[in-house]
């Protein structure tokens, strides 16, 4: 599949209006489901540099054109809480430059930008991993545009050799001056996910899963899915907030 991309307009709740899916290639069931919705950005389905920005330059350019408030990228390995995303999106600044995620590294990456007579000087910024998700306000979506928007992005990416997140750090830190505000409420399967506590999961914008050495790396959550039926634990999360969602057990409701 591909990214999905919340794109939040006024902060009461995401509808599926406000929502795009952007994938490498069709795929007739949600397209009856999201109609122009769901972009096909035609990208190669490789996890590669060009491929990942090709990605993200769609999502950022559908952004601009929407006219919305708020661009929020999230991988298709995520889980979105609908609740919390907006109750953070209400707390940040529309008059200021918002870029808000959470980095993948305890220190900024580092990368070599190519400077003029085949030169080039080592920059240094935080980026937040597109793994866990991160928003940007239009404001600072604006400023970006000269290195974000159509082909400026890939091009930026290949410029400085990094994939599409690093890309968007380095375009905010570096070309604009801004700065990641990080949050602790966006998680990717890089981190122990375990360490999370039931009670602590309603208020977190995004979750994540994976496999490290064989093992699944995910939330910790009693059911009411069995982790055979439930492995990323995204069913029984969803029951947990949402628990008068028709597909949820009558016990997850009371």
């Amino acid at each position: 599949m591909g990214a999905p991309c919340v794109q939040a307009g006024k902060p009461s709740t995401v509808k599926q209006a406000e929502t795009f899916v952007f994938t490498d290639s069709s795929d007739e069931g949600l397209q009856e489901r999201l109609g122009p919705h769901l972009v096909v950005t035609n990208c190669s389905a490789e996890h590669s540099h060009p491929a990942l920005s090709c990605k993200m330059a769609a999502e950022f350019d559908a952004f601009l054109a929407s006219g919305l408030r708020w661009f929020c990228h999230v991988d298709d390995d995520n889980y979105v809480n609908a609740r919390a995303l907006l109750k953070l999106l209400r707390t940040l600044p529309q008059a200021l430059d918002v870029y808000i995620g959470r980095p993948s590294l305890n220190r900024p990456i580092h990368a070599s930008e190519p400077q003029p007579r085949n030169r080039s000087r080592l920059v240094q910024f935080w980026f937040a991993t597109g793994g866990a998700g991160f928003c940007i306000n239009h404001k600072l979506a604006l400023k970006m545009a000269p290195w974000a928007s159509g082909r400026h992005f890939v091009d930026t990416s290949a410029r400085i050799r990094l994939p599409d997140d690093c890309t968007v750090g380095y375009i905010v830190e570096c070309k604009l001056g801004g700065r990641l505000q990080p949050s602790p409420l966006f998680h990717s399967h890089l981190e122990t996910l375990q360490l999370l506590g039931a009670a602590q999961l309603p208020e977190q914008v995004t979750l994540s899963y994976g496999t490290f050495e064989g093992k699944l790396n995910v939330i910790k959550l009693q059911g009411p899915f069995s982790p055979e039926e439930d492995p990323s634990r995204f069913r029984s999360l969803h029951c947990l907030l949402y628990p008068d969602t028709p597909w949820c057990p009558q016990q997850a409701a009371r």
